[in-house]
């Protein structure tokens, strides 16, 4: 290996030019003075001393203080392992940095976004998933039997299990017997309520909704769109607490007289 390639190896390293030239010369002088280093290699003199004492700094040279100043480079052995420390640390520096930068990335999405899916299956997929992000509370609208899969029913007797206030809204009283031993309260929408069902909703603390509609009239393909931690979400939120206060007070209304 030539002089100029061990240079060129050490620059990869993340060594500089004049500090890879320094420390190159100083393998084939031992130790050296400033000029001898100079003269050794192609790092005018005026920048060996700064090259010198920033490889000092990395633990890779030694300095004699005499007159004039000596540097004796640090053993093979020890400047591999400050090399590869080195590295360790820049990479690990640099995946925190990504992983920051994603988290960033997808926090602007969650916030701007809105995104939508389609087949009921992946709809299914997204409202458990959804559901498994709730820490307060969690609503979700089924319009009849077949608008609840059981692995939603599933989803929210746990969500409610562990503290979440889950609430079901639905035309079909027959659900509210599916959860009678359960924590989970059922709102159950009268023929004379003003409130429509055009399909599944689901509501997550406030702010991420989700809004899933049949694409055909009588169709069986569903599609839904779903934005989490947005503004938009937080408008759609509204007019689903709304939405459900409503009934809430009809079926409260209805109760008592």
């Amino acid at each position: 290996m030539s002089t100029q390639d061990a240079v060129e190896s050490l620059r990869r390293l993340g060594l500089s030019k004049y500090e890879a030239g320094v420390f190159v010369a100083l393998q084939q002088l031992g130790s050296g003075t400033a000029e001898a280093i100079s003269d050794t290699s192609d790092v005018p003199r005026s920048q060996v001393y700064g090259a010198a004492d920033d490889l000092a700094e990395r633990g890779l040279v030694e300095v004699t203080q005499s007159t004039p100043k000596e540097y004796r480079p640090v053993s093979l052995t020890a400047a591999r392992e400050q090399l590869t420390a080195r590295i360790e640390r820049e990479r690990e520096r640099a995946f925190e940095n990504l992983d920051a930068l994603q988290d960033e990335a997808a926090h602007d999405r969650r916030v701007q976004g809105v995104s939508t899916v389609r087949g009921r299956q992946p709809i299914d997929e997204r409202i458990i998933a959804l559901l498994e992000t709730a820490r307060d509370s969690a609503v979700f609208v089924a319009p009849a039997g077949s608008s609840l899969s059981p692995d939603i029913a599933a989803s929210l007797r746990e969500r409610a299990t562990t503290g979440v206030n889950v609430v079901l809204v639905t035309a079909e009283p027959a659900l509210g017997d599916r959860f009678d031993a359960d924590p989970v309260h059922v709102i159950v929408m009268g023929e004379d309520n003003p409130a429509d069902f055009a399909g599944r909703a689901l509501m997550v603390d406030e702010a991420t909704v989700l809004l899933a509609v049949a694409r055909a009239e009588g169709g069986t393909e569903e599609e839904a769109l779903w934005t989490a931690e947005s503004s938009i979400g937080r408008i759609l939120a509204q007019f689903m607490q709304s939405g459900m206060e409503s009934g809430r007070q009809r079926q409260t209304d209805e109760s008592s007289a």
